[in-house]
């Protein structure tokens, strides 16, 4: 088998701001990073196509399509006061799309065991219709539907550890029992959302689990809340597929979130994800890029998380551990067992 699948594109650096957070720095830094761990070699480059207007539909409402659409055709402008868009922005975030699917096309055919989709703009505050907090078009929840719909997996589940909930893949997916999502997130924090017993509706109940934190959270907490949370649900789950959306700014450092998982910290979930994987889902992963503004650690994380899927060590945690006390995450895993289906006994 060939190895781990990278997805990115240069157009994506063409929608940026000046002096914008979520801005071109952030791949350029990434790609540096790769280049400096020497590892472009041992990764297979697959070139994406923006998502197909049906993968799009598939999570977004027409007027949304159009309206980004439309304002980038006119030059840009703001979607709201953290949310901007370019005359570049409508190919850069369909080409995000389209290298989360051609991500999973590529792990669902064997060509690669995993892949790692790095895209920007972020997608998982996009909502069926609305474009915001940095995001224009859900990533990985078109892939998500796209392995649903049309490569006929029978279930499929999104772990997202990005430090915001994942709203916008939480309403796409919130009456679809066939994909499970999993948020790991500081709250109370933007967007206000993904409270504990928001566990989706109809269909879909039970296949939605919020795992809202405490701020300060760090290394400790979240490998506790891996081990007892997140695996539990994902085994009784069993999903042909896990998609991870990958956002790095519960790191100490980023200027954003109010968390402290150091680099060491999110390699060791990225490594259990890995290893669920494997056992549940014949190791078929794809990892796709969300959020992370320190732009040392952004870069450190993702080339951790490809030295893993690239089956060796994540390597040394050049940034280092914050000490400080972690908040005790006993009581949110005790309402969750309480709680939700996926963590009841039988």
């Amino acid at each position: 088998m060939s190895s781990t699948a990278i997805l990115s594109d240069n157009r994506f650096d063409a929608h940026t701001w000046p002096d914008h957070v979520e801005r071109a720095d952030r791949l350029q830094a990434v790609r540096a990073a790769i280049r400096a761990a020497g590892l472009e070699a041992q990764l297979r480059p697959l070139q994406p196509v923006p998502a197909s207007e049906k993968a799009l539909l598939a999570a977004h409402t027409p007027q949304l399509l159009r309206r980004v659409r439309q304002l980038s055709s006119y030059g840009g402008g703001q979607i709201d006061s953290d949310t901007y868009i370019t005359g570049e922005s409508w190919e850069a975030a369909t080409l995000g799309a389209g290298a989360a699917v051609g991500a999973v096309d590529a792990v669902v055919a064997g060509a690669s065991p995993n892949a790692f989709a790095l895209v920007r703009p972020p997608g998982h505050h996009a909502t069926p219709g609305r474009a915001m907090g940095f995001c224009l078009i859900n990533h990985v929840a078109v892939a998500a539907r796209h392995a649903i719909d049309s490569l006929g997996l029978a279930r499929v589940a999104v772990v997202d550890y990005d430090v915001h909930h994942g709203n916008g893949t939480q309403d796409i997916l919130y009456g679809e029992g066939r994909a499970l999502f999993c948020s790991t997130h500081a709250a109370p924090f933007y967007p206000g959302t993904g409270a504990l017993g928001e566990m989706g509706e109809g269909e879909g109940f039970g296949a939605t689990l919020n795992v809202p934190l405490p701020f300060g959270v760090g290394d400790a907490g979240y490998a506790r809340i891996f081990a007892e949370v997140i695996a539990p649900a994902l085994r009784r789950y069993r999903p042909g597929l896990i998609l991870v959306s990958a956002g790095y700014d519960a790191h100490w450092s980023d200027p954003l979130g109010p968390m402290t998982l150091s680099v060491s910290g999110y390699a060791a979930l990225s490594r259990t994800l890995l290893a669920l994987a494997d056992e549940l889902c014949g190791g078929r992963i794809v990892f796709v890029l969300e959020g992370g503004y320190n732009l040392s650690a952004l870069g450190a994380c993702v080339v951790a998380t490809l030295r893993l899927m690239l089956g060796g060590d994540p390597g040394p945690d050049p940034l280092g551990e914050v000490r400080v006390k972690e908040p005790d995450v006993a009581p949110v895993i005790a309402a969750l067992r309480k709680r939700h289906p996926l963590l009841q006994a039988e």
